[in-house]
């Protein structure tokens, strides 16, 4: 049976109840769509749209060629970006662990309480974007290196502590129940039974999430949380589009070493 007989025929085996009603669900959808198309675009000019390529492809001749005298100047910057996604990434690591142990069913002390809690803590860091970690930051603890190393760590443990407990409840639970039964402290529990189980995952987990957190450091400094950020908003502030380009190009030459670098290193733990 070739597949238009086929739908065909599933059609046909659909009551008129049925068929009514996905009638109205398909027109219920285009009618939310027509609305939600009027809701984003009530404020739009678009006399500014049309002119939108005439606009871009002006800053795009503006752009060219890169300023490459500018590459010296951005080294600094480019090392404290790395220096955030680092240092941001172990601090939510370290932070992260002892998270995904109370979440996880079978390590939580408390099913009822303390796993809700350490579950709260993790959508908290997920739903609240780095970015946003930065502006409270700035706001608290002044501009610089260390807010922006705060915010991608605070944004790390829901990603880190989320697949890590989900790893924890999937580990073997013979194995954890041999080493229980010669007498074995929780310590040692921990030790012998979860970690050889999680360590593979712990690392691929780690190394990932810090392969993100070099892209999502690199505009951290727009708010004001250092890193070559804020040399991409000097640059836009005072238009200096071959300057951008330079940065751009910096920044994606960064981001594709630290996918490569981060995919070796987990095809080697793996």
């Amino acid at each position: 049976m070739n597949e238009p007989q086929h739908y065909s025929q599933l059609w046909q085996w659909r009551t008129p109840r049925t068929k009514l009603l996905l009638w109205v669900g398909w027109l219920a959808l285009v009618a939310l769509f027509v609305w939600c198309w009027q809701v984003m675009t009530q404020d739009t000019i678009w006399a500014f749209v049309l002119d939108a390529p005439a606009q871009a492809a002006d800053i795009g001749s503006r752009m060219v060629p890169p300023r490459w005298g500018y590459l010296p100047e951005l080294m600094a910057p480019l090392w404290g970006t790395l220096n955030i996604a680092t240092l941001g990434t172990l601090g939510g690591v370290i932070m992260a662990v002892p998270v995904a142990f109370l979440a996880a069913r079978n390590t939580t002390p408390s099913v009822t309480l303390v796993r809700p809690i350490a579950l709260f803590i993790i959508v908290t860091s997920r739903s609240i974007n780095s970015l946003i970690w930065a502006l409270l930051l700035v706001a608290v603890i002044g501009p610089g290196l260390l807010a922006g190393i705060v915010a991608i760590a605070l944004r790390s443990i829901g990603f880190v502590a989320k697949l890590l407990y989900e790893a924890i409840e999937e580990t073997d639970a013979r194995q954890i129940e041999a080493i229980a039964a010669t007498g074995a402290g929780r310590a040692q529990v921990l030790n012998y039974a979860y970690m050889p189980q999680l360590l593979p995952a712990f690392c691929a987990i780690s190394v990932f999430r810090w392969d993100i957190n070099i892209r999502e450091s690199t505009i951290l400094g727009l708010v004001g949380a250092g890193g070559i950020g804020l040399k991409l908003q000097a640059s836009l502030n005072v238009l200096a589009w071959p300057q951008v380009t330079m940065i751009l190009l910096l920044i994606l030459g960064t981001v594709v070493i630290s996918e490569w670098v981060s995919a070796r290193i987990r095809r080697a733990i793996i």
